[in-house]
C-alpha cells in the first residue's frame, strides 16, 4: 500500500492539523470497531484511516468564515 503525502489529500482549504485530527479520529473509530465485532487483524487502524481520507470515503468539514 502507497501512503498518499500530505498535499495529495489536502484540497487545498483543509489545514494539516484538521487532517491529522480527522485521521486521528477516524482510527479510533476502526479501532472501536474491530473491538466491537472481535475482528483480530494486523493493519493498523490508522493506516486504514488515511487510506479512507484518501479515497474520499471521509472528508473534513470546516466551519465557514463568518463575516
Amino acid at each position: 500500500m502507497r501512503l498518499a503525502s500530505v498535499d495529495d489529500m489536502l484540497s487545498g482549504k483543509e489545514s494539516r492539523y484538521a487532517l491529522v485530527i480527522g485521521v486521528a479520529k477516524r482510527a479510533r473509530e476502526i479501532a472501536q470497531e474491530f473491538e466491537e465485532q472481535g475482528i483480530i487483524t494486523d493493519e493498523k487502524p490508522v493506516l486504514l484511516a488515511i487510506e479512507d481520507f484518501k479515497n474520499h470515503k471521509y472528508n473534513l468539514l470546516e466551519p465557514e468564515d463568518e463575516e
